[in-house]
């Protein structure tokens, strides 16, 4: 499942539209939504909540995860959905809402899509909000608001996937010189490289990465597998050699796949002229 996500992450940037920055968005997950249930479900069982329905939305108001304790009025999925939809598209809690009617405002509750029952709160993660929750059923609607907390504030200390996004000039410029796109400071376990080749390498053995190639230009020929001779260590779990003792030849040309196992000596025996094409090294 992994390579699976990586190669999908690497065929994004071939589609990548002309943009002049790079944008980082945060997502929630589904597994995100269901670590902001369990903290919800915790915080219940701790206080004694009676039931309720616990609801996760993404950033647009789209459900991502829900879930119905035992005892829970019918009712309370709908409500529960509603709550944590309107936190996340008005950017407050539900509370504020309820508080402004019940002071006379009562016009707000001829809004669409429109809950404002205390108990709805958005998911913040690094000043960005991701997604709301919304609880419904409990013992009272503090509670109802106290769970949902619970819940959002379970992301507070978790990390939350980024999108990365790369302008085309940015891309074009990497693979001038051949360069990383972006690599695992993120503390990801993959890195994507913008790779230029104009003449044969060395045999590399990577003991932890293995890699996927995908080729944009040009046209070069590669040994994997077999004996690397003359192996040497040239940095942690990384050994280079001068050719390779067996192995399979292929040659490689535009739109050609490659995946090269951790592990696996490979060896650009001959390249001819400029050989571009992206790495993914998933560990």
């Amino acid at each position: 499942m992994k390579s699976i996500g990586f190669i999908a992450i690497l065929l994004s940037i071939f589609t990548i539209s002309t943009f002049a920055q790079v944008v980082e968005k945060k997502t929630l997950t589904l597994e995100g939504a269901r670590l902001v249930i369990a903290a919800a479900k915790d915080y219940a069982r701790k206080n004694n909540a009676p039931g309720g329905v616990i609801a996760v939305v993404d950033d647009g108001g789209n459900l991502i995860a829900l879930e119905r304790l035992d005892g829970t009025f019918t009712a309370g999925a709908n409500i529960s959905i509603g709550k944590a939809k309107t936190a996340v598209m008005f950017k407050r809690p539900t509370k504020f809402f309820e508080e402004i009617i019940k002071n006379g405002r009562t016009a707000m509750v001829a809004l669409p899509d429109f809950t404002p029952l205390q108990g709805g709160v958005p998911i913040t993660v690094d000043g960005q909000i991701v997604g709301g929750v919304g609880v419904s059923g409990a013992a009272s609607a503090v509670q109802d608001e106290e769970l949902a907390i619970a819940g959002a504030n379970a992301l507070s200390n978790q990390k939350i996937s980024a999108v990365s996004f790369f302008d085309s000039q940015t891309v074009a410029d990497a693979f001038s010189k051949g360069a990383v796109l972006i690599g695992d400071d993120k503390g990801e376990n993959y890195q994507v490289h913008a790779s230029r080749r104009e003449k044969e390498g060395l045999v590399e053995v990577h003991e932890l990465d293995t890699d996927i190639i995908y080729v944009l230009d040009g046209t070069a020929t590669i040994v994997t597998g077999g004996k690397s001779l003359e192996s040497k260590q040239v940095a942690p779990n990384e050994f280079r050699g001068t050719s390779i003792d067996g192995g399979e030849t292929r040659n490689l040309k535009k739109g050609d796949v490659l995946i090269i196992p951790k592990g696996t000596p490979h060896w650009f025996k001959q390249v001819n002229g400029a050989f571009l094409y992206y790495v993914v090294k998933v560990r």
